[in-house]
Formats: C-alpha cells, structure tokens, sequence
C-alpha cells in the first residue's frame, strides 16, 4: 500500500495495523449488490460507470507474472464489481504492456472501456506512437485516444479523426494535467469538437470549475479528472483525522470515498481516474460510485474542511 494512503485510512479507524481494509459501516456486502452509478458521454449518450482506473505509476511494473498478478487482481476486481473506463498512455513506461496482458485474459478487453493518449508531435511521429499503442495493449480497437497534454493537437487530431472515421477508435479527445494548460486547453475547446476532455480537478485543486468544467458542459463534451485526490495531498492532509459523521448525508464511508464524491459532486465531471493497483483500494474507491452525491450546500462544507487543514 501506498505509505501515505496506509497512513491515513489507519488513523482514519479504516484499517487494523495488519493492513486488511474494513468498511467503516456493517454493510461488506453492499458493493455485490448495488449497481454503480452512470454517467452519459454527451457526444453519444452512451454511459460510463463514473469511477474508473488510471495506470500512471502504479502500473509501470515489469511485464512479469509476478509483478503483473496483484493488478491483475485489481483489475479484475474491478470488473467484477462493474467497473469499465480504464486509462493508460504510451508514456507510462509498461503500463500499457501490462495492461494488455491483463486484458488479454478472461475476456476481459470486452468489458473495459480502453482509453490511451498520444504525445508525439508531427503527422507520422504519431501515427507510429498510436500503432505502438495498438500492439502493446493487444486490441483491434481503443475506445479513446486523447492528445495528451496538448501536444501537436493540430497533427494529431486530425489522425485521430481520420482511426475514428475509419472505426479503430471509437472517440478522441485532449487531456492537461496542470493548471497552467488551462488557457491554451479553453481556446481548443472553444475551436475544436471533441468527445472528452482529461483534466486535474480535486478537492484541492478546484480552478477547473471556474471555467474548464462549465465549458465542457455547454460544449457537450464528458470529462475524465486525473489526480482526483490532488498527487496524495488530500491523503496527507486528512491523516490521523476521523471522517466526519456528516458525510454519512452522501452515503460516504472513507476519505478516498469523500475526495472522490466530491469530484463527482460537479455535475459536468463524467469520471474520475484515480490510481487502484490492488483490490482492495477497487473496493473502496467504487464506494463512491455509489449512493447519493453531495450537494451544493455539501461541497461547500468538504471544501471548508479541506481548506482549514
């Protein structure tokens, strides 16, 4: 486990010292048998359970049974409990090798919604990163490509258009990871037509509601949040911290649970990507794809907390 997330959801009272996880209410078997929640892409109206994967980091291993058998369970876990939107990049370093030995199996490559990026610049330099992509995770088809970080958009969004008319990808679109994309992402949103958008919002990092997620709502496009729990700040600003009894209003049983609701709490965001390489963090983190949302007035409060931290 993560030092810092161990940290935290110890001091939290989620997790005895021998690291098994517990659910802080006495309901384990809640996560068998309540449907997640899903959320419409606006280009197409087709729907997303609103937690996914993202395999920066945490998936870079070396592409060896052992190495790859405890995201495989992860990743397989999250199936099971109906999970889809899973998302890599060819910059990963083996993320996306490993993911397509994962997904090679049990058939799962039909119940994932495939996402991955392209980050080199120039017509040819990224076609060739695409081909790459196609080989590595093992697939006919990638259910997303985005220009990742916004690079060469031009070049490489007419070569996604072209895989899209051509069916090898069934959507596009663009992905930032830091604030300082923002203006140059709104002038691309405003010229460009894109399925989704890939964009850092958390608890405490909260500029992309002032204008990214508003835009992305009036031009119907979904939104995928990277570090949804702000790099591991939010897990070291709430550790040996009790969550509150008033979370209980949004059916919030973890801290991860309550930094992801709040993500979800935005009525543009479509789903959030957060790291889950084992799984019992799958468990956890689809908790918050379940249950009520916090409201306005809520969000308000967790914002407040976050901030008096």
């Amino acid at each position: 486990m993560h030092p810092s997330r161990r940290a935290f959801v110890a001091g939290a009272g989620l997790l005895p010292l021998s690291g098994l996880l517990l659910a802080r209410t006495p309901a384990p078997a809640r996560a068998e048998t309540v449907g997640l929640l899903r959320r419409p892409i606006p280009s197409s109206g087709e729907t997303l359970p609103v937690v996914g994967i993202g395999t920066s980091r945490r998936y870079e291993v070396e592409p060896i049974p052992e190495k790859v058998a405890p995201l495989r369970e992860a990743v397989q876990r999250f199936v099971a409990l109906g999970g889809t939107v899973i998302d890599t990049a060819p910059s990963y370093g083996t993320a996306e090798d490993v993911l397509g030995l994962i997904l090679g199996e049990d058939g799962l490559r039909e119940k994932v919604f495939l996402c991955s990026k392209v980050g080199t610049p120039g017509r040819e330099g990224g076609a060739a990163e695409i081909a790459r992509s196609f080989a590595r995770l093992k697939t006919s088809v990638i259910d997303l490509i985005a220009v990742h970080n916004l690079i060469d958009p031009d070049a490489n969004l007419a070569t996604l258009r072209e895989l899209k008319a051509r069916g090898k990808i069934r959507y596009l679109g663009v992905t930032v990871w830091r604030d300082s994309q923002f203006p140059d992402l709104e002038v691309l949103m405003k010229r460009e037509t894109l399925d989704f958008i890939q964009v850092n919002y958390a608890l405490d990092d909260r500029r992309a509601a002032e204008r990214i997620l508003p835009l992305a709502a009036e031009r119907g496009m979904a939104v995928m949040v990277n570090v949804p729990f702000g790099r591991d700040r939010l897990f070291k600003a709430v550790q040996g911290r009790a969550l509150p009894p008033w979370t209980a209003e949004f059916d919030c049983a973890s801290w991860p649970q309550f930094f992801l609701k709040y993500v979800l709490g935005h009525a543009a965001v479509t789903c959030p990507i957060p790291g889950m390489a084992k799984a019992a963090y799958v468990e956890d983190n689809l908790g918050a794809a379940r249950g009520r949302m916090p409201d306005a007035a809520l969000r308000t409060r967790m914002e407040a907390l976050v901030d008096a931290l």
